[in-house]
């Protein structure tokens, strides 16, 4: 087992060892589901001229046309994401509770009995006060949470689906490389036709199901986690 755990280990560490010195690389767009959904859908041909609804009219419904709605309807067609985060949440709690108690039982008279019962118990025992309890207990317990969260970002996204019912699924995905460090942000869910602006854009709010995720690879996230021998041992150490 600790054989073929550390081949694992090796593996892994040689296949680290081809990255130095090399700037990561950008996952290749060909294989995402944007691409397949623009690459299935059909452009309208350009040559296509906008059929006036009159003569002497320079209005068309089409989305060529000077007043056409461009906004993104079927798959593959593109929308801007935006994207502004600013939560900010503090919450504190205080919690006290305490509770004393005393018990006390006796026999000081009963027919002469108890009388009798201290002749044979141990010196300095008596029945006039056979027990005697009591307790104390209290707790206090304070917690707070105090976060702060702010995300300005704008990124394209690809219809790659239309639901029976009108519903647009949606999903984008942004790389910015900085030296050896890539940025990465992806945006996914499901909007609706009529959320989507003039501009063609929508916010992140009016997206139902959103996973965004922003983060990044390369060096500097590379510093940051943990190495791989020290997170074997973090699972399988009991201690």
């Amino acid at each position: 087992m600790l054989s073929v755990l550390f081949v694992v280990v090796a593996l892994a560490g040689c296949e680290r060892l081809e990255d130095v010195g090399k700037a990561p690389q950008f996952s290749p767009v060909e294989n995402g589901n944007e691409y397949f959904a623009m690459a299935a859908t059909p452009m309208p041909a350009i040559s296509e001229a906008p059929v006036p609804t009159e003569r002497a009219s320079l209005w068309s419904g089409s989305k060529a046309s000077l007043l056409g709605d461009r906004r993104a309807a079927a798959r593959g067609d593109i929308l801007t994401v935006v994207i502004e985060i600013d939560d900010e949440a503090q919450i504190s709690n205080s919690t006290g509770r305490s509770r004393s108690g005393s018990d006390s039982m006796g026999i000081p008279q009963l027919l002469g009995i108890p009388q009798r019962l201290d002749a044979e118990l141990p010196a300095g025992a008596s029945m006039a006060e056979a027990m005697a309890t009591s307790s104390s207990h209290s707790y206090q317990g304070d917690g707070s949470v105090s976060r702060k969260e702010k995300l300005t970002l704008r990124v394209a996204a690809t219809i790659i689906d239309r639901l029976p019912n009108g519903v647009l699924r949606i999903q984008g995905s942004q790389e910015v490389r900085v030296n050896f460090e890539v940025r990465e942000l992806v945006v996914a869910g499901f909007v609706r036709p009529e959320d989507i602006s003039r501009q063609n854009e929508i916010t992140y709010d009016k997206i139902a199901g959103a996973r965004i995720s922003y983060g990044g690879r390369g060096q500097i996230t590379d510093v940051q986690q943990p190495r791989i021998g020290q997170q074997v041992a973090d699972i399988l150490l009991p201690f």
